[in-house]
Formats: structure tokens, C-alpha cells, sequence
């Protein structure tokens, strides 16, 4: 079973940063499609990111040009990388990963029921 550990979120101020990591220790990312989600209280969870291979990368339009999807070099960690946080932002922030890849990059990989495997989440409040 691949383990999903999120890190790096917190409090900050609208405006602000934060990266948030995905770690997998003993598996390799490049060979998955990983996925950043969020969830908001009472709602369902939604896409953020997804990436696969290290290199090929989406995020939706409401993050896009302040979110930032990418694997680290050790290949088990993926980030991402929040810029210009709005209050709207905030949220429980879940990394997944898939066994799929085709689809990954198109709106399968926007699905929840898309992942196989799911880390038990971040919280990033930004007020």
C-alpha cells in the first residue's frame, strides 16, 4: 500500500505562501499520476493539480499563475507551491495518487474516484 504523507501547511495572511509535499517514502512518483485536492468544509473535494512523470503538469483555472505543481529531484516527494493565497483558499489540501495514467492530465485525473491512494490531508487557512 502506497502511503501519502502531506506537510507544510498553516496559517498565513492573504497574499502570502506556502509550499505543501507529498511524500512517499519508498516509492517513485514518476511512475504515477499524482494529484493535489482540496476540500472545503461541507463541500466535496476538488482538484487542484495534477502531475505525472515529473514534468507533465495541469492546475485548474482558479489556482492557475499562483499554484504550482512539480516533483522533487528524489522522485518520492511532489510539491506544491502556493503563492498569492486568498481567503478562498482556504481549505483541507489531500495529495493522491493514481496507478492510472492515461487520463491523468485531462478530466479523469480531476476525479476523486480517479486515485487509488490518498494521504490524510493539510490544513492551509488564510485569512
Amino acid at each position: 500500500h502506497v502511503q501519502l504523507v502531506e506537510s507544510g501547511g498553516g496559517s498565513v495572511q492573504a497574499g502570502g505562501s506556502l509550499r505543501l509535499s507529498c511524500a512517499a517514502p519508498g516509492y517513485r512518483y514518476d511512475t504515477y499520476c499524482m494529484g493535489w485536492f482540496r476540500q472545503f468544509p461541507g463541500k466535496e473535494r476538488e482538484a487542484v493539480a495534477t502531475i505525472f512523470a515529473g514534468r507533465t503538469q495541469q492546475t485548474v483555472d482558479s489556482v492557475k499563475g499562483r499554484f504550482t505543481v512539480s516533483q522533487g529531484k528524489d522522485k518520492n516527494i511532489v510539491y506544491l507551491e502556493m503563492t498569492g493565497l486568498k481567503p478562498e483558499d482556504s481549505a483541507m489540501y489531500y495529495c493522491a495518487a493514481s496507478k492510472r495514467v492515461v487520463g491523468c492530465q485531462v478530466a479523469a485525473g480531476r476525479d476523486p474516484g480517479f486515485y487509488d491512494y490518498w494521504g490524510q490531508g493539510t490544513q492551509v487557512t488564510v485569512s
